[in-house]
């Protein structure tokens, strides 16, 4: 199939479906006349990207846990699942901190909201 009949049965962009490829996530065989072509196994493939993607991961993780889906094995799964640990708890750091952020910045409100008729009255 053409990348875009591929676009519209994984509800992706082109332009996405060219990025994937770019970045060794999506392969295709060229025609004679340089057109991509794909197969009914990159549907799922796809979908799979997109899976990863969502979970937030970089197309440089995605790239590091294909091997799980093209050649399934203890070994495989196995660093995917620490890979996968890896990025979660990279997560969870990113979030701790955008917790703190936002404590910080509700106590600089509060401070605010506190002084704020004080101000007021000041500028009157």
């Amino acid at each position: 199939m053409r990348i875009g009949e591929l676009a519209a049965r994984t509800g992706s962009s082109v332009r996405s479906l060219r990025y994937y490829e770019e970045q060794g996530l999506l392969a295709s065989v060229r025609s004679a006349g340089g057109q991509r072509h794909f197969t009914e196994d990159d549907v799922e493939r796809v979908a799979f990207v997109q899976r990863l993607y969502a979970a937030g991961l970089s197309s440089r993780t995605i790239r590091e846990l294909m091997p799980c889906r093209d050649a399934p094995s203890d070994e495989n799964s196995d660093a995917a699942l620490e890979r996968m640990a890896a990025e979660r708890d990279r997560l969870s750091g990113h979030i701790d901190e955008l917790l703190r952020t936002r404590d910080t910045l509700d106590a600089l409100m509060a401070v605010a909201r506190a002084h704020h008729p004080a101000c007021r009255a000041a500028a009157a």
